[in-house]
Protein backbone atom coordinates (compact mmCIF):
# COMPACT_ATOMS: atom_id res chain seq x y z
CA UNK A 1 0.00 0.00 0.00
CA UNK A 2 1.25 3.52 -0.85
CA UNK A 3 -0.63 5.19 1.60
CA UNK A 4 -2.00 4.21 5.38
CA UNK A 5 -5.02 5.63 6.74
CA UNK A 6 -4.40 5.05 10.49
CA UNK A 7 -6.87 4.62 13.50
CA UNK A 8 -6.16 6.15 16.95
CA UNK A 9 -7.45 3.88 19.35
CA UNK A 10 -6.95 6.48 22.89
CA UNK A 11 -6.76 10.17 22.84
CA UNK A 12 -5.58 11.40 25.62
CA UNK A 13 -1.71 12.63 26.51
CA UNK A 14 -0.33 9.58 24.54
CA UNK A 15 -1.92 10.30 21.42
CA UNK A 16 -1.12 13.66 21.92
CA UNK A 17 2.47 12.84 21.64
CA UNK A 18 1.75 10.80 18.43
CA UNK A 19 -0.19 12.79 16.77
CA UNK A 20 2.81 15.92 17.06
CA UNK A 21 5.49 13.43 15.54
CA UNK A 22 3.26 12.32 13.50
CA UNK A 23 4.29 15.48 10.91
CA UNK A 24 7.25 13.55 9.92
CA UNK A 25 5.68 10.37 9.21
CA UNK A 26 4.95 9.86 4.87
CA UNK A 27 2.74 7.52 3.99
CA UNK A 28 -0.11 8.03 6.66
CA UNK A 29 -2.79 10.24 7.98
CA UNK A 30 -4.81 9.73 10.85
CA UNK A 31 -8.07 8.89 9.84
CA UNK A 32 -10.36 8.31 12.97
CA UNK A 33 -10.22 8.26 16.33
CA UNK A 34 -11.59 6.09 18.48
CA UNK A 35 -12.77 6.87 22.14
CA UNK A 36 -16.13 6.03 24.20
CA UNK A 37 -15.64 9.36 25.66
CA UNK A 38 -16.08 11.71 22.07
CA UNK A 39 -14.95 15.16 23.74
CA UNK A 40 -11.23 13.80 24.55
CA UNK A 41 -11.53 12.40 20.73
CA UNK A 42 -12.79 15.51 19.52
CA UNK A 43 -10.27 17.66 20.35
CA UNK A 44 -7.59 15.05 19.25
CA UNK A 45 -8.91 15.30 15.75
CA UNK A 46 -9.29 19.16 16.10
CA UNK A 47 -5.35 18.94 17.21
CA UNK A 48 -4.66 16.43 14.28
CA UNK A 49 -6.43 18.22 11.65
CA UNK A 50 -4.32 21.63 12.74
CA UNK A 51 -1.19 20.15 12.55
CA UNK A 52 -2.38 18.59 8.65
CA UNK A 53 -2.03 15.00 9.27
CA UNK A 54 -5.29 14.26 8.65
CA UNK A 55 -9.13 14.81 9.33
CA UNK A 56 -10.06 12.18 11.17
CA UNK A 57 -13.56 10.58 12.06
CA UNK A 58 -14.51 10.09 15.72
CA UNK A 59 -16.43 6.75 16.53
CA UNK A 60 -17.75 5.66 19.63
CA UNK A 61 -18.11 2.28 18.68
CA UNK A 62 -14.88 0.43 18.41
CA UNK A 63 -15.80 -2.27 15.88
CA UNK A 64 -17.66 0.42 13.38
CA UNK A 65 -14.05 2.37 13.27
CA UNK A 66 -12.31 -1.16 12.56
CA UNK A 67 -15.19 -1.79 9.77
CA UNK A 68 -14.11 1.28 8.30
CA UNK A 69 -12.21 0.75 5.03
CA UNK A 70 -10.02 3.89 5.39
CA UNK A 71 -8.50 2.45 8.17
CA UNK A 72 -5.69 0.51 7.80
CA UNK A 73 -3.56 0.12 10.97
CA UNK A 74 -4.80 0.97 14.55
CA UNK A 75 -2.75 2.62 17.24
CA UNK A 76 -3.59 1.28 20.94
CA UNK A 77 -3.10 3.47 23.00
CA UNK A 78 -5.95 3.68 25.74
CA UNK A 79 -5.52 2.85 29.00
CA UNK A 80 -3.25 -0.42 30.50
CA UNK A 81 -6.71 -2.11 31.70
CA UNK A 82 -8.55 -1.97 28.35
CA UNK A 83 -5.84 -2.88 26.65
CA UNK A 84 -6.44 -6.74 26.00
CA UNK A 85 -10.25 -6.21 25.31
CA UNK A 86 -9.29 -3.67 22.76
CA UNK A 87 -7.16 -6.44 20.90
CA UNK A 88 -9.33 -9.29 21.03
CA UNK A 89 -12.05 -6.78 19.39
CA UNK A 90 -8.76 -5.62 17.02
CA UNK A 91 -8.18 -9.44 16.06
CA UNK A 92 -11.79 -10.47 15.59
CA UNK A 93 -12.19 -7.77 12.99
CA UNK A 94 -9.17 -8.63 11.44
CA UNK A 95 -9.74 -12.82 11.47
CA UNK A 96 -13.15 -12.15 9.75
CA UNK A 97 -12.26 -9.85 7.07
CA UNK A 98 -14.44 -7.13 7.35
CA UNK A 99 -12.38 -4.71 7.86
CA UNK A 100 -8.76 -3.37 5.71
CA UNK A 101 -6.78 -3.85 8.15
CA UNK A 102 -2.69 -4.73 7.62
CA UNK A 103 -1.47 -3.94 10.96
CA UNK A 104 -1.74 -2.64 14.37
CA UNK A 105 1.16 -1.14 16.60
CA UNK A 106 0.27 -1.11 20.51
CA UNK A 107 1.58 1.19 23.57
CA UNK A 108 4.23 0.21 26.62
CA UNK A 109 3.37 -1.75 28.29
CA UNK A 110 2.14 -4.51 26.28
CA UNK A 111 0.32 -6.22 29.40
CA UNK A 112 -0.62 -5.54 32.72
CA UNK A 113 1.29 -9.26 33.61
CA UNK A 114 2.70 -12.21 31.61
CA UNK A 115 -0.47 -13.72 31.15
CA UNK A 116 -2.02 -10.56 29.45
CA UNK A 117 0.56 -9.73 27.14
CA UNK A 118 1.20 -13.62 25.95
CA UNK A 119 -2.54 -13.65 24.94
CA UNK A 120 -2.46 -10.83 23.02
CA UNK A 121 0.75 -12.29 21.18
CA UNK A 122 -1.39 -15.10 20.79
CA UNK A 123 -4.22 -13.48 19.34
CA UNK A 124 -2.35 -11.22 17.19
CA UNK A 125 -0.29 -14.18 15.34
CA UNK A 126 -3.84 -16.15 14.77
CA UNK A 127 -4.03 -13.07 11.86
CA UNK A 128 -2.28 -11.72 9.56
CA UNK A 129 -1.81 -8.11 10.81
CA UNK A 130 1.61 -6.93 11.11
CA UNK A 131 2.34 -6.21 14.87
CA UNK A 132 4.66 -3.36 16.33
CA UNK A 133 5.72 -2.66 19.99
CA UNK A 134 5.30 1.21 20.72
CA UNK A 135 8.89 1.67 22.78
CA UNK A 136 9.78 5.32 21.79
CA UNK A 137 13.35 5.50 24.00
CA UNK A 138 14.73 2.27 21.52
CA UNK A 139 14.01 5.05 18.65
CA UNK A 140 15.00 8.23 20.50
CA UNK A 141 17.70 10.23 18.22
CA UNK A 142 20.33 9.86 21.47
CA UNK A 143 19.60 6.38 22.03
CA UNK A 144 20.01 5.34 18.45
CA UNK A 145 23.22 7.43 17.79
CA UNK A 146 24.37 6.22 21.15
CA UNK A 147 24.31 3.02 20.23
CA UNK A 148 25.57 3.56 16.37
CA UNK A 149 28.72 4.74 18.67
CA UNK A 150 29.15 1.72 20.52
CA UNK A 151 29.09 -1.09 17.86
CA UNK A 152 30.66 0.88 15.33
CA UNK A 153 33.46 2.30 17.15
CA UNK A 154 33.99 0.97 21.40
CA UNK A 155 32.90 -2.45 20.41
CA UNK A 156 34.70 -2.76 16.99
CA UNK A 157 37.85 -1.77 18.40
CA UNK A 158 37.99 -3.02 21.56
CA UNK A 159 34.83 -5.57 22.42
CA UNK A 160 30.98 -5.84 23.82
CA UNK A 161 29.82 -3.23 26.33
CA UNK A 162 29.31 -5.20 29.52
CA UNK A 163 26.96 -2.93 31.41
CA UNK A 164 24.15 -0.66 30.59
CA UNK A 165 22.35 1.90 32.89
CA UNK A 166 19.17 3.58 32.10
CA UNK A 167 16.74 5.56 34.43
CA UNK A 168 13.46 7.46 33.99
CA UNK A 169 12.29 10.16 36.86
CA UNK A 170 9.49 12.36 37.60
CA UNK A 171 7.08 13.32 39.81
CA UNK A 172 4.21 11.32 38.91
CA UNK A 173 0.98 10.25 36.51
CA UNK A 174 -1.01 13.09 34.57
CA UNK A 175 -4.28 10.35 35.32
CA UNK A 176 -6.24 8.74 38.53
CA UNK A 177 -6.46 5.60 36.61
CA UNK A 178 -2.38 5.49 36.47
CA UNK A 179 -2.27 6.15 40.43
CA UNK A 180 -4.62 2.90 41.26
CA UNK A 181 -2.58 0.06 40.47
CA UNK A 182 -5.27 -1.94 40.44
CA UNK A 183 -6.34 -0.54 37.01
CA UNK A 184 -3.18 0.05 35.93
CA UNK A 185 -1.56 -3.45 36.86
CA UNK A 186 1.20 -1.96 38.64
CA UNK A 187 3.32 1.25 40.05
CA UNK A 188 6.43 3.42 38.37
CA UNK A 189 8.11 -0.30 37.72
CA UNK A 190 4.93 -1.60 35.05
CA UNK A 191 4.91 2.52 33.75
CA UNK A 192 8.32 3.35 33.32
CA UNK A 193 10.65 0.32 33.81
CA UNK A 194 9.17 -0.96 30.56
CA UNK A 195 11.32 1.93 28.67
CA UNK A 196 14.52 1.44 31.08
CA UNK A 197 14.65 -2.41 30.66
CA UNK A 198 14.13 -2.02 26.75
CA UNK A 199 16.13 0.96 26.43
CA UNK A 200 19.18 -1.13 27.61
CA UNK A 201 18.65 -4.23 26.45
CA UNK A 202 18.66 -2.36 22.58
CA UNK A 203 21.94 -0.54 23.59
CA UNK A 204 23.19 -3.69 24.72
CA UNK A 205 22.31 -5.77 21.65
CA UNK A 206 24.70 -6.16 18.77
CA UNK A 207 22.45 -4.69 16.04
CA UNK A 208 24.17 -7.97 13.70
CA UNK A 209 23.20 -10.40 16.38
CA UNK A 210 20.17 -9.10 17.00
CA UNK A 211 18.85 -12.43 19.09
CA UNK A 212 22.30 -13.25 20.54
CA UNK A 213 21.72 -11.47 24.30
CA UNK A 214 19.57 -13.95 26.29
CA UNK A 215 18.38 -13.28 29.83
CA UNK A 216 20.37 -15.08 32.69
CA UNK A 217 18.18 -13.55 36.23
CA UNK A 218 15.98 -11.12 37.43
CA UNK A 219 16.34 -9.09 40.64
CA UNK A 220 13.95 -6.51 41.57
CA UNK A 221 13.40 -3.70 44.57
CA UNK A 222 10.23 -1.50 44.85
CA UNK A 223 9.55 1.22 47.13
CA UNK A 224 7.17 3.72 48.10
CA UNK A 225 9.51 6.87 49.45
CA UNK A 226 6.98 9.79 49.12
CA UNK A 227 3.19 8.72 47.94
CA UNK A 228 2.28 7.09 51.19
CA UNK A 229 3.92 9.73 53.17
CA UNK A 230 2.57 13.17 54.11
CA UNK A 231 2.12 15.86 52.96
CA UNK A 232 2.27 13.91 49.71
CA UNK A 233 -0.48 11.23 50.33
CA UNK A 234 -3.32 13.81 50.79
CA UNK A 235 -2.09 15.95 48.31
CA UNK A 236 -2.29 12.61 45.73
CA UNK A 237 -6.16 12.28 47.52
CA UNK A 238 -7.22 15.76 46.64
CA UNK A 239 -5.86 15.79 43.19
CA UNK A 240 -6.54 12.74 41.62
CA UNK A 241 -9.17 11.13 44.59
CA UNK A 242 -6.60 7.86 45.29
CA UNK A 243 -5.79 6.53 49.21
CA UNK A 244 -2.50 5.13 49.24
CA UNK A 245 -3.41 4.21 52.51
CA UNK A 246 -5.83 1.68 51.33
CA UNK A 247 -4.11 0.08 47.87
CA UNK A 248 -0.76 2.35 47.41
CA UNK A 249 1.71 1.36 44.89
CA UNK A 250 5.87 1.75 44.43
CA UNK A 251 7.39 4.89 43.47
CA UNK A 252 10.43 3.69 43.20
CA UNK A 253 11.81 0.51 41.71
CA UNK A 254 15.13 -0.83 40.56
CA UNK A 255 15.67 -3.93 38.16
CA UNK A 256 18.90 -5.47 37.62
CA UNK A 257 19.23 -7.97 34.91
CA UNK A 258 22.03 -10.34 34.18
CA UNK A 259 22.43 -11.17 30.47
CA UNK A 260 24.60 -14.40 28.86
CA UNK A 261 25.85 -12.80 25.50
CA UNK A 262 27.94 -16.10 23.39
CA UNK A 263 29.59 -17.37 26.97
CA UNK A 264 30.09 -13.52 28.02
CA UNK A 265 28.16 -11.61 31.06
CA UNK A 266 26.19 -8.85 30.38
CA UNK A 267 24.58 -6.65 33.19
CA UNK A 268 21.53 -4.12 32.53
CA UNK A 269 20.51 -1.61 35.17
CA UNK A 270 17.28 -0.14 35.69
CA UNK A 271 16.05 2.89 38.22
CA UNK A 272 13.16 4.62 37.94
CA UNK A 273 10.92 7.26 39.92
CA UNK A 274 7.67 8.67 40.53
CA UNK A 275 9.72 10.78 43.02
CA UNK A 276 11.63 12.59 41.53
CA UNK A 277 11.50 16.62 42.32
CA UNK A 278 13.54 18.77 39.04
CA UNK A 279 12.39 20.75 36.19
CA UNK A 280 10.43 17.81 34.95
CA UNK A 281 11.05 14.31 32.98
CA UNK A 282 14.76 12.88 33.23
CA UNK A 283 15.99 10.31 31.41
CA UNK A 284 19.19 9.04 31.59
CA UNK A 285 21.54 6.26 30.03
CA UNK A 286 25.05 4.80 30.05
CA UNK A 287 27.02 2.13 28.32
CA UNK A 288 30.49 1.20 29.77
CA UNK A 289 33.09 -0.59 27.81
CA UNK A 290 36.36 -1.85 28.05
CA UNK A 291 37.68 1.22 26.47
CA UNK A 292 34.69 3.64 26.66
CA UNK A 293 31.21 5.05 27.68
CA UNK A 294 28.16 6.43 25.98
CA UNK A 295 26.11 8.61 28.39
CA UNK A 296 22.70 11.42 28.01
CA UNK A 297 20.78 12.77 30.07
CA UNK A 298 17.53 14.89 28.31
CA UNK A 299 17.73 17.37 30.92
CA UNK A 300 21.05 18.72 29.28
CA UNK A 301 19.51 20.82 26.57
CA UNK A 302 21.01 23.43 24.44
CA UNK A 303 18.26 25.44 25.29
CA UNK A 304 16.86 27.23 28.55
CA UNK A 305 15.00 29.71 30.30
CA UNK A 306 14.80 31.99 33.27
CA UNK A 307 11.80 32.96 34.39
CA UNK A 308 11.98 35.55 37.88
CA UNK A 309 10.24 35.63 41.07
CA UNK A 310 8.23 38.58 39.73
CA UNK A 311 6.53 36.56 36.56
CA UNK A 312 3.71 34.52 37.78
CA UNK A 313 1.80 32.09 35.74
CA UNK A 314 -0.29 29.17 36.19
CA UNK A 315 0.64 25.51 35.50
CA UNK A 316 1.73 24.02 32.51
CA UNK A 317 4.08 21.52 30.57
CA UNK A 318 5.36 24.19 28.16
CA UNK A 319 8.81 23.95 28.22
CA UNK A 320 9.49 19.79 29.34
CA UNK A 321 7.14 17.05 30.36
CA UNK A 322 5.93 16.74 33.74
CA UNK A 323 6.93 20.10 34.22
CA UNK A 324 7.31 20.89 37.66
CA UNK A 325 7.80 24.48 38.22
CA UNK A 326 7.06 27.70 36.80
CA UNK A 327 9.96 29.97 37.75
CA UNK A 328 13.64 29.66 37.97
CA UNK A 329 15.98 28.24 35.13
CA UNK A 330 14.64 26.04 33.03
CA UNK A 331 15.23 23.44 30.41
CA UNK A 332 13.56 23.28 27.25
CA UNK A 333 13.22 20.37 25.08
CA UNK A 334 12.66 22.14 21.77
CA UNK A 335 11.11 19.36 20.31
CA UNK A 336 9.67 16.51 22.57
CA UNK A 337 8.22 14.13 20.42
CA UNK A 338 11.57 14.04 18.30
CA UNK A 339 13.30 14.00 21.24
CA UNK A 340 12.00 11.41 22.98
CA UNK A 341 11.75 8.90 19.87
CA UNK A 342 8.25 9.26 19.21
CA UNK A 343 8.88 10.86 15.77
CA UNK A 344 10.66 8.06 14.49
CA UNK A 345 8.80 5.35 16.51
CA UNK A 346 6.01 6.20 14.34
CA UNK A 347 7.91 6.97 10.96
CA UNK A 348 9.42 3.07 11.29
CA UNK A 349 5.90 2.05 11.93
CA UNK A 350 4.26 3.46 9.36
CA UNK A 351 7.42 2.49 6.63
CA UNK A 352 7.58 -1.31 7.75
CA UNK A 353 3.35 -1.68 7.58
CA UNK A 354 3.53 0.28 3.69
CA UNK A 355 6.23 -2.13 3.03
CA UNK A 356 4.83 -5.35 4.89
CA UNK A 357 7.59 -6.22 6.61
CA UNK A 358 7.94 -6.72 10.75
CA UNK A 359 8.95 -3.55 12.62
CA UNK A 360 12.45 -3.72 14.60
CA UNK A 361 9.85 -3.74 17.37
CA UNK A 362 7.00 -6.17 17.60
CA UNK A 363 5.18 -7.93 20.29
CA UNK A 364 7.53 -10.29 20.93
CA UNK A 365 9.59 -7.92 22.43
CA UNK A 366 6.80 -6.00 24.57
CA UNK A 367 6.31 -9.84 25.84
CA UNK A 368 9.41 -10.41 26.53
CA UNK A 369 9.28 -7.06 28.78
CA UNK A 370 6.57 -7.55 30.49
CA UNK A 371 7.81 -10.87 31.61
CA UNK A 372 10.84 -9.49 33.04
CA UNK A 373 9.11 -6.68 34.40
CA UNK A 374 7.22 -10.03 36.84
CA UNK A 375 10.21 -11.61 37.19
CA UNK A 376 11.12 -8.48 38.96
CA UNK A 377 7.95 -7.82 41.06
CA UNK A 378 8.49 -11.05 41.86
CA UNK A 379 11.96 -11.06 42.60
CA UNK A 380 10.62 -7.92 45.03
CA UNK A 381 8.02 -9.89 47.01
CA UNK A 382 10.47 -12.84 47.53
CA UNK A 383 13.55 -11.02 48.34
CA UNK A 384 15.87 -13.03 46.23
CA UNK A 385 17.20 -12.95 42.59
CA UNK A 386 15.24 -15.33 40.31
CA UNK A 387 16.38 -17.42 37.34
CA UNK A 388 14.69 -16.29 34.03
CA UNK A 389 11.70 -18.70 33.40
CA UNK A 390 8.48 -17.96 31.64
CA UNK A 391 6.84 -20.42 33.32
CA UNK A 392 7.44 -19.19 36.35
CA UNK A 393 5.77 -15.83 35.87
CA UNK A 394 2.76 -17.47 34.02
CA UNK A 395 -0.48 -16.94 36.58
CA UNK A 396 1.81 -14.70 38.59
CA UNK A 397 -0.25 -10.91 39.43
CA UNK A 398 1.95 -8.63 41.84
CA UNK A 399 0.44 -7.81 45.13
CA UNK A 400 0.53 -4.61 43.88
CA UNK A 401 -1.95 -4.96 41.03
CA UNK A 402 -4.08 -7.47 43.89
CA UNK A 403 -4.35 -4.30 46.29
CA UNK A 404 -2.24 -5.88 48.76
CA UNK A 405 0.84 -4.97 48.77
CA UNK A 406 2.56 -3.22 51.84
CA UNK A 407 5.37 -0.73 51.86
CA UNK A 408 8.01 -1.54 54.36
Amino acid sequence: MDKLGVGFIGSGFIARFAAQGWTSVRGADVAAIYNPHPEGARKLAAYCNGLGIGNPNIYTDLHKMLADRTVNAVWVMNPNFARLETVRAVTEEARQGKGNLVGVACEKPLGRTADEAEEMVKLVEKTNLLHGYLENQVYSPSVVRGRDAIWRYGARKAGRPYLARAAEEHGGPHMPWFWDARKSGGGVLLDMACHSIEAARFLLTDPEKPGSLKPVSVQGDIRSLKWTREPAMGQLKKQYGVDYSVAPAEDYASVNITYEDEGKEVLSEAKVSWCYTGPGLRLSMEVLGPEYNVAMNSLQQELSVFLSRNIHSGQSEDFVEKQAAEQGLMPIVADEAAAYGYAAECRHMIESFVEGEAPSETWHDGLLVTRLMMHAYKSAEEGKTLKFSPESVRGFVPAVAKGTWKPG
